[in-house]
């Protein structure tokens, strides 16, 4: 920092608050009003070294409002900014020498300001992010760059590039203020650029360290790329440096490289190792926010298919994205309603994400086209496990067992089968087989649903009852039944009103004893 300010020594502050704005606002208006003053720039830039916070923001806003200025009078060097240390040439006006010197007071000032991102402070990371982007717009309206880009439109490319590095630090958590840059986002402009210099930054991580990334930047990463809401319209106008010509031509003006570079960054983030919470925080959004924005959602086949096979929490949320691609974009997978079968376990009633399993599995055996085996397994081992769940649970795994049945008549023999055995040593079933095809299921039958019919919650009792008369052909609606919780099922009850409850059917004789009890004969009152 010292050396960004011209080597200057730090001086120690003990003025109070409103002399150091006073001060500021002196120093201030003595640089704006002459150039024989420009030195008072150190004093102001010192103060964003302070360790009162309330003076580094002073300093932030008196560097905004001074740097703003010389910007609309055009006092700072336009073009390639040669080194401090340069030796510039004699030939050279004292005007050209301010120019670059007050050029280089600015990049001392951009330069605090992104290292302020990382602040302990949210106010003075929130406050150092709000003035850099205005310094983008003021950099986009009087630009520093001595030619026109390419395309011919001005973007203050590296400005921009600071800020998305100073948001993605390899050892702090940048989670909060990624929220508050969110809205940056919604800009066109700033969102093409940021995807780009995502990426960039990611390469470059590889590179530097030849190490896999960092928990704090992968979760950086992930909270900038999860900010990013995708157009959907083709017509993209929406800019923080307003152009002065149409932007036909221009990349962040068009819907089709949005998703080009959309669909790389993703890709390139996507094929490092994540942590396992960041694996399904990728999931569960991929379905809704990911797939649909990609030119070509079929590159993303490797990836799920790969978290499809690791097993638990992460397969079910595969499931998601796996769905979009079958049903899509025609994707084929010959073991896939294996590893669904396989994902059949006692867990799979108490994991949070079990609403959305039960709705994708319920929608990937709706098809009346599977094999008889296959819905038999299914049914036969929901019907096993059915035995260890929670009455809520049971309230949705009958009805969806019955809807199977009702889908595919040939399954009736499971629940019609009068000459079965309804113990698990006789039955056919082999609840270990994680292969449908193996389980034998068409040989066994629903027994465990009729045990379900002694059980203690009435509910269950009712719903269970239904295998003992004639199913009806109109399947059961269970979509509300998908999130119905324990807390549900209590509240529930606790609304229901009882008549008058018989507590004893006995009178008791005396104080221990009953009737034709040998302690009341002796011990009655």
């Amino acid at each position: 920092m010292a050396a960004r300010l011209g080597k200057r020594a730090k001086r120690t502050r003990g003025a109070d608050g409103e002399s150091v704005r006073k001060e500021l606002n002196s120093k201030l208006g003595e640089v704006l009003q002459s150039r024989a003053n420009a030195n008072s720039v150190f004093d102001i830039l010192e103060y964003l070294e302070s360790e009162n916070d309330g003076d580094v923001q002073a300093a932030i806003r008196t560097c905004s409002k001074l740097f703003e200025s010389l910007l609309e009078k055009g006092e700072l060097y336009v073009g390639d900014l040669p080194s401090e240390d340069e030796h510039l040439p004699d030939s050279m006006g004292a005007e050209q020498k301010y120019k670059i010197w007050m050029r280089h007071r600015y990049k001392s000032c951009v330069s605090c300001l992104v290292d302020l991102l990382h602040h302990n402070s949210f106010q003075l990371q929130e406050l150092a992010l709000c003035m850099l982007m205005k310094f983008i717009v003021l950099e986009g309206k009087f630009p520093l760059e001595a030619a026109k880009w390419k395309d011919g439109y001005r973007f203050p490319h590296p400005l921009l590039k600071l800020v998305v590095a100073g948001l993605l630090p390899e050892d702090k958590d940048l989670s909060t203020l990624i929220t508050r840059f969110q809205e940056y986002l919604e800009y066109d402009d700033v969102r093409y650029y940021t995807m780009s210099w995502i990426n960039e930054n990611i390469a470059q991580v590889h590179k530097n360290t030849k190490e896999p990334l960092t928990a704090a930047f992968q979760n950086n990463v992930f909270g900038l790329l999860s900010s990013i809401n995708m157009p959907v319209d083709n017509e993209l106008s929406n800019f923080l440096v307003v152009q002065k010509e149409k932007c036909e031509d221009w990349k962040p003006a068009k819907l089709k490289e949005h998703k080009r570079m959309f669909e790389k960054v993703w890709m390139n983030f996507l094929k490092n190792k994540l942590a396992v919470s960041l694996y399904k925080k990728v999931l569960l959004i991929l379905h809704e926010s990911i797939l649909p924005h990609m030119s070509k959602p079929t590159l993303m086949i490797d990836f799920l298919t790969a978290a499809y096979d690791i097993g638990g929490a992460i397969s079910l949320l595969a499931l998601n994205g796996l769905f979009l691609l079958i049903h899509q974009h025609n994707l084929e997978y010959p073991d896939f309603y294996k590893k669904l079968y396989s994902l059949l376990d006692p867990s799979v009633f108490h994991v949070k994400y079990r609403a959305r399993f039960f709705h994708l599995a319920n929608l990937f055996l709706s098809s009346t086209h599977l094999p008889v085996y296959l819905v038999a397994a299914f049914a036969k081992r929901l019907s096993r496990l059915s035995l260890t769940a929670p009455p809520q649970v049971l309230l949705m795994i009958i009805p969806f067992i019955c809807n199977l049945i009702r889908r595919h008549p040939a399954c009736r023999p499971l629940i019609h089968r009068p000459m079965a055995s309804g113990d698990l040593i006789s039955d056919p079933f082999i609840m270990e087989e994680q292969d449908p095809a193996k389980s034998q299921a068409l040989e066994s039958s629903l027994w465990e649903l009729e045990a379900l019919q002694n059980h203690y919650y009435p509910d269950v009792v009712r719903g269970a009852n239904v295998i003992s008369r004639a199913l009806s052909s109109q399947e059961s609606e269970i979509s509300e039944l998908l999130e119905f919780s324990s807390y549900e099922l209590f509240e529930k009850q606790m609304k229901k009103r009882f008549g008058s409850v018989p507590l004893e059917f006995e009178p008791v004789r005396g104080i221990l004893g009953r009737k034709q009890d040998i302690t009341a004969e002796h011990f009655s009152l």
